[in-house]
């Protein structure tokens, strides 16, 4: 089988796009997780264009382990910024799990797609029990075993959980990552950002995705830092959340909607043989 298919990123955090939209395509978990091999072809996730009757696509987004994720903001704004060549408009709405999604083409790969509001209730993240999600004293250790209590839990599309601390190398996200996404008291798991303020309009970070492990940028996790550096009194209404490879700003509304505005890469056509 040969499938048409686009290799996008946005700051790295790379995706395989394939146009579902003739419904042609019926992939297994497995056929996923061949795709996402980075022996393979290989990306952070796998997303599936389909036809919505009420938005300019659908989105369906897939994780590197075959698990269906409920959002994915760098995906997002790739697949904005594709579809919007392809209908020469600059306003793109796409379906997904968490609702439409409303994305401007802003020029020079620029894209800003708003994600909406954050959810914060404990039943809401979910977690297993009724906590304060503000501050779920979950223990982290540095790399010198010092340890560390904290962790904002927020749900952006999917669930996040964001640990402030002095200084992100000290703390080994590939280790501590998995062990949190993995926490009992994540029913669905989640995923997982060390980050550091900055200034009142930055925060540094590392992410690890729940079902992709390490990843170069996040955009819900951006997102769910930003809105969680502001819970906190840490950050003002605009953060920029920086990651290996460059930046994501963050803008939060008046009606604490969540904007992201980040570069896109151009469009590389591929072909998959599976």
């Amino acid at each position: 089988m040969d499938i048409k298919a686009f290799k996008m990123d946005g700051l790295g955090n790379d995706f395989v796009i394939i146009d579902n939209r003739q419904d042609i395509i019926k992939l297994s978990k497995e056929q996923i997780i061949k795709i996402c091999d980075r022996n393979f072809i290989g990306c952070d996730q796998l997303i599936l264009i389909e036809k919505n009757s009420s938005s300019d696509a659908s989105l369906k987004f897939y994780n590197s382990d075959g698990g269906e994720s409920g959002a994915c903001g760098n995906g997002t704004r790739c697949v904005a910024d594709l579809i919007s060549k392809e209908k020469n408009n600059k306003t793109i709405i796409l379906n997904t799990v968490s609702g439409n999604l409303k994305s401007e083409i802003l020029g020079n790969n620029l894209v800003t797609t708003e994600i909406g509001n954050a959810k914060i209730k404990w039943n809401e993240i979910p977690l297993s029990d009724e906590l304060n999600t503000k501050n779920l004293n979950i223990k982290i250790s540095d790399q010198n075993n010092k340890e560390h209590s904290g962790g904002t839990a927020i749900n952006v599309g999917n669930p996040h959980v964001i640990f402030f601390v002095d200084n992100i190398d000290d703390f080994d996200v590939a280790k501590i990552g998995p062990e949190i996404e993995n926490h009992k008291m994540f029913p669905e798991k989640c995923n997982v950002t060390i980050a550091k303020v900055i200034n009142k309009n930055l925060i540094k970070v590392k992410v690890w995705e729940r079902g992709a492990g390490l990843t170069k940028a996040c955009g819900t996790a951006a997102c769910a830092a930003a809105f969680a550096g502001k819970l906190n009194n840490l950050t003002e209404d605009h953060t920029d959340i920086e990651f290996t490879n460059g930046k994501l700003s963050i803008f939060i509304d008046k009606k604490d909607s969540i904007h992201m505005k980040g570069p896109v890469s151009d469009i590389e056509e591929i072909s998959i043989k599976l």
